[in-house]
This record gives C-alpha cells, structure tokens and sequence, in this order.
C-alpha cells in the first residue's frame, strides 16, 4: 500500500512538472499558467502564497478584463480535467481566497463565467484510490457546494459580505451592525433567504470520516469558519430589524417572515453543533467563537395569532397624490322614440299611391331635421347618426358577416342584402368566401 501511494506521488510530481514545461513553451500567459499549475499541483500542501499573489495580480482591476477571464478559463480547466482531490480541493482554495482577499472584478467576471460554464459543479466529482480519497472527495463536493452558493448570495445580496465593513459603533453601542440592519421589508425579505441558505451549506462543510484529520481540509475549512462569523452577524441583525417591522406588515409577507424567523431558529442549533466539532480541531486555537443565542420559541405564538388578523393588503390612502382621479364611469345611452306616429316605417311610405304622395314632399326632405344636421356635421353618409334606430340595429347584427356562398348565388345574395338595408341608409360590409 505505501508502495502505491509513493508511486502515486512520484506520478503526480511528474505530470506537474511536464505541464509547467509545456506552460512556458506553448502558453501566451506562462507567468499566469505556472503559477496556477505550482498553486495546485499534487503536493498535499496548502497553496503558496507567492503563487497565489501572482495569480491575484493578473486579476486586478488594472488588468484587461481578458486577462481575468482567461485566468477564471485556465482554473476551470485544470478543476474539470482532474481526478485527484488534492488538486481540485487546491484549486477550490485559490478560488476562495481570490473570493475573499482578491479584487471585486474576479468576483464579477467569475459569476458571468458561473452562468456559461458552471465552474463549481462538482457533484459527479470521486477519488477512489483510496480509503482516504474518498472521504476527502466528499468533503471537496460540499466545499464546492459552499462555494457556489457564495456567489448565488452576491447574486442576489449586490454585495460580498465578507469584503463588507462593519460601521464604526456609535456612542453607547458595542459593537457595530451589519447593512441588514437599515434595510426595508422588501429587500429584508429578498435577502434574509439568500442569506440563511448560504449558512445552510456552510454548516455542511463537516468533515466527516478520515477527512477530519486531514490537514489540507482544516486549511479550508478555517476559511469557512471565518466567513461563518460575518454572515450570522448579518443574519441576527437582520431577524432583529425584521421583528421590529413584523407587526406593520400585511398577511403576505407577515407569513415570509415567520418562515425565515422559525429557520433562524433551527440554524442557530445546527451553526452551534457545527461550532463544537471546530473546536477540537487543531485549526481552531486561534479562533474566538461567537455565543449564539436561539431566537425566543415563545415569540412564534405572537406572530401566528398576528398572521391570522393581519390585514391581507396595505391600505390605500383616500386621497391620491395624482391632480385628477381616472373614473372609469358608465353612461347607458339613451334610445329615442320608436314610436309609429312619430317616424312612419319606410313600408308605409312606399305602399302609399303615387297621387296621394303630398307634392311638398321634395320641400319636406331638405327642411328635414335629421338631414340638416347631418349636412352641418359633415357626416354626408350618416355613419355615425341615431336618427334611424332599426338600420342600426341591423347593422351591427349584420357586422363582420362571414358567409360561404358559391359564385353563381353570390350577386343575388348582394342584391337582397342591399335591396333590404338600402333603405335604411346603411350600408352592409358582407366578406364572402368563394368556392365552386
């Protein structure tokens, strides 16, 4: 067994060597390739920090932003193609300390590569060389895992919590507070989630099994546990400013934040077990861990019977800011008079004899109401005229008609439709589909 694992080293030792050779001949960016192949070669060490500077200098806001993707490139690059978790727990390391420690401009060029290229989708990832392999591939799926949540909670946070500085503490305050503690209720209830899931997944960095002792693994673990101190903080003030603005909010988000005050609950147990594994870890000599306080039980009952009054929208003043209110009022027309003595039918008219037709009628036609308004209005076809109720009628039964007839019967049907409505003063608009 010792005489595979020397081989082993002996093979890895090698291919870091033949793959920096071929970085200084082949490579546009040698100084970039070798120092991101000595960062993460086999060597069960952490990183260097000589190697990790250089790679951090070619990822400033100073350099072309070609040089940035092409650095996030060759790290993707050297974590897909490997199968040996010291290399990909390595490479995971360089990334996380360029997270924290490195220029915002790879945290942005990072998240757009995040979205094409899925750099951190480690699930499929296994060593099985070994006993020890394994249970260390494990550990490096959830610290991936960790990883990409990081970046989906810069998505959605705007901001980077670890580079985020506390507020100098005022005057009669201990210690500052963190920006989730100034934020409104739509933006709290945006972020508090992003927040408690980003802890969900660092509370999953436990080692377990032979990754516990490992020394790499506690290197990166003790970056997790820092970033686990900064992002309670932001998750307790935010549960605090989210108390006091519970009571003055409507049924919808009253029930997102009893949701998110009952799972800051249950984390606060799970970050507390979490804490007592860190200790008997030789990592953390040097650490001071926070006393966590469990958000009082007693207060959900409060905020259930709140939910089950709570108003189900927000009140909408009486008085609107705008000049003038938009009404959308309606108004029944009024229908004139049908009656027969008033307007005769037109069958009446023609069925009188042609002599007992009053010979004034010609004067009668062009002193008729009706006609001079239509004659001062413009509107010579009386399209839009309500003097004739029963041509309007008909016209809109008669809209947009659709019939099929064949081309023989097509003009005696138009015929009888004008014939019929002519009268009226309307005209009748048929489509018809021809067909033989």
């Amino acid at each position: 067994m010792a005489t595979l694992q020397t081989w082993r080293k002996a093979y890895g030792a090698l291919k870091d060597t033949t793959t920096v050779s071929l970085a200084k001949v082949n490579s546009d960016f040698k100084d970039v390739d070798v120092a991101i192949v000595k960062a993460t070669n086999h060597v069960e060490c952490p990183p260097k920090d000589r190697h990790l500077r250089k790679i951090m200098a070619a990822t400033t806001a100073i350099r072309p932003r070609g040089d940035v993707v092409y650095c996030i490139h060759a790290l993707s690059r050297r974590l897909t193609k490997t199968h040996n978790w010291t290399v990909a727990l390595k490479v995971l390391i360089v990334i996380h300390r360029n997270l924290r420690e490195g220029d915002s401009t790879f945290r942005e060029e990072l998240l757009n590569f995040s979205q094409r290229g899925r750099i951190l989708q480690l699930s499929n990832f296994k060593d099985d060389s070994s006993p020890i392999a394994w249970d260390c591939s494990g550990w490096v799926r959830t610290y991936a895992l960790f990883l990409e949540e990081r970046l989906e909670c810069y998505r959605a946070l705007k901001y980077d919590i670890e580079a985020e500085r506390l507020p100098r503490p005022a005057q009669g305050i201990e210690k500052g507070y963190s920006r989730t503690r100034d934020l409104d209720s739509e933006e709290l209830l945006e972020q508090l989630p992003a927040l408690q899931q980003l802890l969900y997944r660092l509370i999953g960095c436990r080692p377990e099994g032979a990754a516990v002792g490992n020394y790499l693994i506690q290197y990166a673990l003790a970056l997790v546990l820092k970033e686990s101190f900064k992002i309670y903080c932001s998750i307790n003030d935010g549960i605090i400013n989210l108390v006091d603005k519970f009571f003055e909010m409507p049924r919808h988000e009253a029930m997102k934040a009893l949701e998110i005050y009952r799972r800051a609950g249950q984390q606060a147990g799970g970050l507390s077990e979490f804490y007592e594994v860190c200790r008997g870890l030789e990592l953390a000599r040097n650490f001071q861990f926070p006393e966590l306080r469990e958000p009082p039980q007693s207060f959900l009952a409060t905020m259930e019977e709140y939910i089950r009054e709570a108003p189900r929208m927000v009140s909408v003043p009486n008085q609107l800011d705008l000049p003038e209110r938009l009404l959308l009022t309606y108004h029944p027309e009024e229908v004139p008079s049908t009656s027969e003595e008033t307007h005769p039918s037109s069958n009446e008219q023609s069925s009188l004899p042609a002599e007992e037709i009053p010979q004034n009628v010609e004067v009668a036609t062009h002193s008729d109401p009706v006609t001079g308004d239509l004659l001062a209005s413009g509107d010579l076809l009386g399209l839009n005229s309500t003097a004739y109720p029963d041509a309007t009628a008909i016209e809109d039964a008669n809209a947009l008609a659709l019939a099929i007839v064949p081309s023989s019967k097509l003009f005696s049907l138009v015929n009888l439709y004008s014939e019929r409505n002519f009268r009226y003063g309307n005209f009748i608009y048929v489509h018809c589909i021809l067909y033989r």
